[in-house]
């Protein structure tokens, strides 16, 4: 037998760390903070157990404790007052996330992402607002008396609408803004809007290559943004495709996203891996509510160990070629992290 290659030589322990390939920092992450306009009290996240709701006069609070644990960047998801059909408090002056933005931006150093997106605005729950369509029985587009009128979301109105809210976000003080309702030309629409009100300088990291997946489910309930009807299978992307996801992240790099993302992250480490040895861009991966939860359900049964569960969910992001990684598990991996240093 030849044993000339022993790989455990280095699995031990005083070299066992010279030799690690991927490393997580508190840096790495971007943790996601719910404001509440509804609401003058903090308010858990029932299916995201050690998340709250916050009203807008504690979102400074939260945010600062959040940079105590080490990370530097926030993603800021407003619940509204009140809700229309166009989604149109989300780019009021006087708006949930620009409030909360005016503030932290001015009394924190906190890296403030701002999502862009309608769904949380809408009184029907979807990422824009909605026209009618004639369809057959067959899913056709043929006219006829045969035919059922469907709603969809209208992209071209939708690109109107997040233009004024992405510009909202910046006057109020953001530092990156986020787009995540996967309408076809939409950084081209933002990144016009932001270079003619005299903000080039702020970056867009695009919600790329978001899927039309089922692990969702915890955020709807968390950011009320759940559909009121049917789902968003026509506009975010089939869990099946994997060559669609580099046309359209192709698409968001040429029209000017500085930052490519992926969600969910770990059913989608593939793409991730492919958007890696594709582009130069920085890549983000989000690690959502419904990865989260079932960690931490899992926990809660005694089958997991949440604290090495979530550290290794992470570390698989890192390494399959993600740079950022927005996810639940910021806060805690990050103070752990601090804490073994």
């Amino acid at each position: 037998m030849d044993l000339t290659h022993r790989p455990r030589r280095l699995r031990q322990d005083r070299v066992r760390g010279l030799v690690s390939e991927t490393t997580l920092e508190p840096a790495d992450f971007i943790a996601p903070v719910f404001v509440d306009a509804t609401t003058d009290e903090r308010r858990p996240i029932e299916t995201m157990p050690g998340h709250e709701r916050v009203p807008i006069d504690e979102a400074v609070a939260r945010v600062e404790e959040v940079l105590e644990t080490g990370v530097e960047a926030v993603m800021l998801f407003g619940i509204p007052e009140s809700k229309d059909s166009e989604g149109s408090r989300a780019w009021a002056e006087d708006g949930v996330v620009q409030e909360a933005t005016r503030r932290i931006a001015t009394e924190t150093d906190a890296y403030v992402i701002t999502d862009v997106c309608l769904c949380e605005y809408t009184d029907h729950g979807h990422c824009g607002p909605l026209e009618e369509e004639l369809r057959g029985e067959d899913g056709s587009h043929e006219h006829g008396p045969e035919c059922d009128p469907i709603q969809t979301v209208d992209n071209d109105a939708t690109l109107e609408a997040l233009d004024r809210i992405a510009v909202s976000h910046a006057e109020a003080g953001a530092d990156m803004i986020a787009p995540s309702g996967m309408m076809d030309g939409m950084v081209a629409a933002i990144r016009a809007g932001l270079d003619r009100e005299g903000f080039e300088h702020v970056p867009i990291m695009s919600y790329a290559a978001k899927y039309e997946s089922a692990f969702y489910g915890p955020f709807r309930d968390a950011a009320d943004g759940a559909p009121a009807f049917g789902d968003r299978r026509h506009y975010q992307m089939d869990p099946a495709n994997a060559r669609e996801a580099m046309r359209e992240v192709r698409l968001d790099a040429q029209q000017g996203a500085d930052v490519l993302m992926v969600k969910p992250a770990l059913p989608y480490l593939d793409i991730v891996s492919d958007l890696r040895r594709e582009f130069d861009h920085p890549i983000a991966a989000y690690n959502v509510s419904g990865e989260y939860a079932m960690l931490h359900a899992a926990s809660e049964k005694g089958w997991l160990d949440l604290e090495a569960v979530a550290h290794e969910s992470l570390l698989s992001i890192k390494r399959a070629g993600a740079d950022l990684i927005l996810t639940y598990f910021a806060e805690d991996v990050a103070e752990r992290l601090s804490d073994r240093r």
